[in-house]
């Protein structure tokens, strides 16, 4: 059965964004990314086999040891979809701001 996971579900857990940030700079082996956590291994792989799912990571074999890495152009199209919802927080604050500039309390 081949199940279909979200992007947004898989990074909602914290386990899987910190897999995110760890190969983000370099491609790892499971068995290096496991050994940045307290959890059992096999609950590393299931965290490895979503973000495989979801293309957030991508496999590279390499002889006997499989490589994870960021998947950079599915990460780019989170970045995308989040970005218009970035850009109206950051308009709300910035004119909340300029109110809070304005605001001279009463002595």
């Amino acid at each position: 059965m081949n199940l279909r996971r979200d992007v947004f579900q898989a990074i909602a857990d914290p386990t899987r964004r910190a897999i995110l940030i760890l190969v983000a700079s370099q491609s790892m082996t499971a068995g290096a990314i496991a050994s940045n956590f307290d959890t059992a291994r096999p609950t590393v792989s299931k965290h490895l086999q979503i973000l495989t799912e979801c293309e957030l990571l991508q496999q590279q074999q390499n002889g006997r040891e499989v490589y994870y890495q960021i998947n950079a152009t599915k990460m780019k199209e989170v970045a995308d979809f989040i970005e218009p919802f970035r850009n109206m927080w950051d308009d709300r604050f910035n004119k909340l701001e300029a109110i809070m500039k304005q605001y001279k309390p009463e002595k």
